[in-house]
């Protein structure tokens, strides 16, 4: 019973850490920087306007709001459903599944840095 609750719990709670970086301070710096990078690329390629970007930049932001709340609304119910052991399980799940995430992400990155320099 309590294998099948935590793996519900981490089905609903991984992806909406996935664009988050637990635990880290700045995360609202990073999703600002990558909201704006996002906007600036549309801008490119769809020939936005002061007024478009301006409104893209909104709507990015009012659903990165939306979906950390949600996240946070997650947390507090699985809070109520688990343990606190089973808490800190899930946490530490949480961490390694975002530690090889990023792991994957960076060598992808420097993958493709490197073909491009060929």
């Amino acid at each position: 019973m309590n294998k099948k609750i935590i793996t519900i719990a981490l089905a609903l709670a991984l992806p909406l850490s996935v664009a988050a970086f637990p635990g880290s301070n700045d995360s609202g710096n990073h999703s600002d920087n990558r909201r704006a990078n996002k906007v600036e690329h549309l801008a490119k390629q769809l020939d936005l306007n002061a007024e478009q970007k301006s409104k893209l930049e909104a709507i990015f932001k009012e659903q990165h709001e939306k979906r950390e709340a949600l996240r946070q609304e997650a947390r507090l119910r699985m809070q109520e459903v688990l343990s606190s052991e089973q808490m800190t399980k899930l946490d530490n799940l949480k961490k390694n599944h975002q530690e090889k995430w990023q792991k994957r992400h960076e060598e992808r990155k420097s993958k493709e840095q490197s073909e491009t320099q060929n």
